[in-house]
Formats: structure tokens, sequence, C-alpha cells
């Protein structure tokens, strides 16, 4: 396996989803279907077209553009991120199963596995990356092993590779969220992943307008995804479906200015005596940057850091941004600053984000496309000078 599967660049992917036959006279971009129903009497009409089953043509046509980025049979376009994951997980298990995840995921994802699977039947065992005792959590009934490349606010990079070895042993699914790399930089069914959760509100959207989430892997397990989603409801409105393939036809040439400025943020903010730890896997001092470099095409455009000052610093340093603007969520063309002791980690205690490397001074950077020179100095004063 390589980071180079796809025939077509992603820049290309993005833009045109992949070889489509074209008409005469078709429009080059495709228009938006603002309709939930449409006309059908009999199975003799055809499928049954209702933008609930996910069906609309913007529906489809932005899940097979994401399926052409991936790497993947299918995919599906959903309401949100979280929509994503709780339905990937819906029809991978049921009442009896059991869920290995890597610790320190996305909070709502942590949420979703300790605490509202079990209500459902569902047992999750948490594996520490670092020390990696995957196959020692395996259970008869183990059915999903759970991860994040990059891991969300850490940035830590895990080897999918062993961890795809063990699952296919036991006929288990690998699932993991890629939100952070985007198909750009990361392409995770490239590396033997079977199924890939986007938030595409983040960069495949990529300008902080539209909520999405996109579930891409084996034709079987989308269908089984989509049966979730139109039970349980989360389908994507067909002029946001619209919004995120908009969105996804100038991705490439956003996440290269992004790994950019990244890069160059980083740099800066090593270099500053007021910031304790700076986490991004593109610098040499990150304990995962020869993997990063291996099995990424990017570094992405997430930077966090801590401040020797704590959680007071942090605060003082966001409250004095005037380009970076306070807000949660990421992958925009504007740089988002946010706390995730207050944000995506709120729901779990001082002790466990402490655990999980996130202390109170830890901010995320969700570094955008401005001019990087210009970022650099407003973070320059809002340290202080």
């Amino acid at each position: 396996m390589t980071k180079h599967e796809n025939k077509l660049h992603p820049a290309t992917i993005g833009i045109h989803g992949g070889p489509e036959y074209r008409t005469p006279g078709a429009p080059v971009v495709p228009p938006i279907t603002q309709s939930a129903t449409f006309h059908w009497a009999t199975p003799a009409d055809g499928e049954l077209l209702y933008s609930r089953y996910g069906n609309n043509p913007n529906q489809l046509h932005v899940g097979a553009k994401a399926a052409a980025l991936e790497g993947t049979e299918a995919a599906v376009a959903l309401g949100s991120g979280m929509a994503a994951a709780a339905m990937t997980m819906l029809a991978l298990t049921e009442a009896g199963d059991h869920v290995v995840a890597a610790s320190g995921l996305y909070g709502a994802t942590q949420v979703l596995l300790a605490q509202e699977l079990p209500r459902r039947g569902v047992d999750t065992t948490f594996v520490d990356p670092d020390e990696g005792h995957w196959e020692d959590a395996l259970r008869p009934e183990t059915r999903v092993i759970y991860i994040e490349i990059p891991v969300n606010p850490t940035l830590r990079i895990l080897d999918p590779r062993p961890i795809v070895a063990v699952a296919r042993e036991r006929g288990i699914h690998v699932v993991c969220d890629a939100t952070f790399g985007s198909p750009v930089n990361f392409r995770a069914a490239a590396w033997g992943v079977d199924v890939v959760v986007q938030s595409a509100t983040k960069y495949l959207g990529g300008h902080s307008d539209i909520i999405a989430g996109i579930v891409a892997g084996p034709s079987d397990v989308i269908d089984e995804v989509t049966r979730m989603a139109r039970l349980y409801g989360p389908a994507l409105d067909p002029n946001t479906a619209w919004l995120l393939d908009r969105g996804m036809r100038t991705l490439d040439v956003r996440v290269k200015r992004h790994n950019e400025n990244a890069m160059a943020v980083a740099r800066f903010f090593e270099s500053r005596p007021d910031v304790e730890r700076v986490m991004y896997p593109g610098l040499e001092s990150h304990p995962d940057h020869a993997l990063a470099n291996e099995l990424m095409d990017g570094f992405g455009g997430m930077v966090s850091i801590v401040l020797t000052g704590g959680g007071d610093a942090a605060d003082d340093f966001i409250a004095n941004l005037h380009l970076g603007i306070a807000a949660p969520s990421l992958g925009g063309v504007e740089t988002l600053v946010s706390q995730p002791r207050f944000t995506s980690h709120a729901g779990l205690t001082p002790e466990e984000r402490a655990a999980q490397g996130i202390p109170d001074g830890f901010v995320r950077l969700s570094v955008g496309i401005e001019a990087a020179e210009d970022l650099i100095a407003d973070f320059a004063q809002a340290l202080g000078g």
C-alpha cells in the first residue's frame, strides 16, 4: 500500500469527481435540486427518490466525489461529522458487540463510544496508542477498531498498518476519522482502513458555512450506513450538498496553503519562550514526524500549543488576537483559535484532559489561508510582542 493509489490527483477529482459522461448543453456546475420528493408511482418508475433517503441528485453527486477522493468503492454524505460517526457505529455494531478505540479521540466521539453506545448494549475498550496493545484489547465479539489520524487536538499520528493487520485476521472493521488530514494530505483507505469518516464541515467544505459529514468505504458498509441514515434521519440538505461540492472543487489548493501557513506558524511558536510545547507533525520535534512523513502528503493546517502561563495565558492570548478568530471548528479559510477545555473536550475532567496531553494552557489553532506573515505578527502581539 502507498500514499498514491488514485489514478487521478485529488486536485482533479475535487473538480471533476472522476470521468463522467457529458452531453451537449449540460451545465458545467450541477444545479441545486432543491426538492424533498420526486415523481414516482410504482417500482416500474425505478428507484424511489426522496431527499431523506440521501438519493437526491446533489447528495449522490457529492457522495460519489467523496468516494473518488478517498479512493473507496462508495461514500454517503450526511448532515454532520457526528452523524457520520454515529451512523457508522450503528451500521457496524449491535447489542452484545464490542469496540476497541484509541484513547484521546474527539470529545463527542469519545462520549458516543463511552456513554451512548453502552445504552445500546455495545461496550468500548479504549487503548493508549503509545502503548499500542490493540490485540490485547480484542474480544471474540469485537466488531470495530476506531481511530483518528491525526488525533484531535494533540496531532499525534498513528500507524494504521499494524492495526489493520490485527483487524484483518479477525474480520474486524477499522474505522478512521481522517478529518484533520483531509484526503489531500492523508487517504486512510490507501493504508488498509476500511471505513473513513470525515467532518465535511471542516476542510472539505472549507468556508465555515456548512455542517456536513462523509462516510466512505466498501459498498456493503455504505449501504448499511445509508439504511441507518434513512431510519435516523440525518440527511444532508440538497443546498448544503451543493455548497459542499463547491468547497471540494478548491480543496487541493486550499489545503496546500493551509499546509504552508501552518508550518510557518509552528516554527514561529517553536521560537517563543512563552510557548512550552508546539505540536505539529511537520516539525522535526514532533514525536511522530518520521511516520507522518511516510503516511502523509502534507502535514495539515492544525497547530496546537501549550502556553507556559497555563489557562490564564491562553485566555489572554485569545483575547488579544486581531486576526485569529476565537471560535470552535476548523478547516475554514480563516484562522480559528480555541481552547479544547472549553470546546471539543469540555465534557472531560481536567485530570482526564491532562492525561490525554491537554492541560490548561492548551490552544488549538486552525491556521487559515491568510498571509502567513500577517498571522505571525498577530500571534506575536497577542503573546505580548
